[in-house]
């Protein structure tokens, strides 16, 4: 039995998606044991596959990509222990201007990326900030923590308690 999904991706991102000579999309094929189709043009990824599960796995590391990871992060997601989630930023935002969104970007990064930097340390996870959206590759627990940190980020709290909130979760998790 066939089955298939689908995807739009950002069209800066095909290219990443892609790789060079089409290494990326191949290694996502092979390992994943599966059939990629890329809309060049449109953005439009379609998933084909005989096994559900490993359609979906292709499908979180072609998101992952899309949503500005390096492939070689994205490809943690064959891990079946991590997973990635996304935030929405303008979602979360009471005043939902161009500014606000930039100014909370700022806040999530931080000064030269030390704010994410730290964040990923401290969570064992990797964060991406790309557009109106933020997305995390982790383990569960540590993606719910770092969700959480990275909401209270967008809603106002000061790094310093976001940080201490921080280790006061991963110190009850291990």
């Amino acid at each position: 039995m066939q089955f298939l999904d689908q995807l739009k991706i950002p069209k800066d991102r095909i290219g990443v998606l892609l790789g060079e000579n089409g290494q990326i999309k191949k290694k996502i094929e092979i390992s994943t044991l599966t059939k990629v189709d890329v809309n060049s043009a449109e953005g439009d990824v379609v998933i084909y596959g005989d096994d559900g599960l490993k359609i979906l796995m292709a499908k979180n590391i072609i998101h992952a990509i899309a949503r500005g990871f390096n492939p070689m992060i994205a490809f943690q997601l064959l891990e079946e222990d991590k997973n990635i989630e996304m935030l929405d930023i303008k979602e979360l935002l009471r005043n939902k201007t161009k500014n606000a969104i930039i100014r909370v970007r700022s806040r999530i990064i931080g000064k030269e990326g030390r704010a994410r930097k730290l964040i990923e340390k401290m969570t064992d996870t990797e964060i991406s900030v790309y557009g109106k959206t933020v997305a995390v590759i982790g383990t569960h627990n540590n993606v719910v923590v770092t969700k959480r940190a990275i909401t209270n980020l967008i809603l106002g709290s000061r790094h310093g308690n976001v940080y201490a909130f921080i280790e006061k979760e991963m110190k009850s998790i291990k």
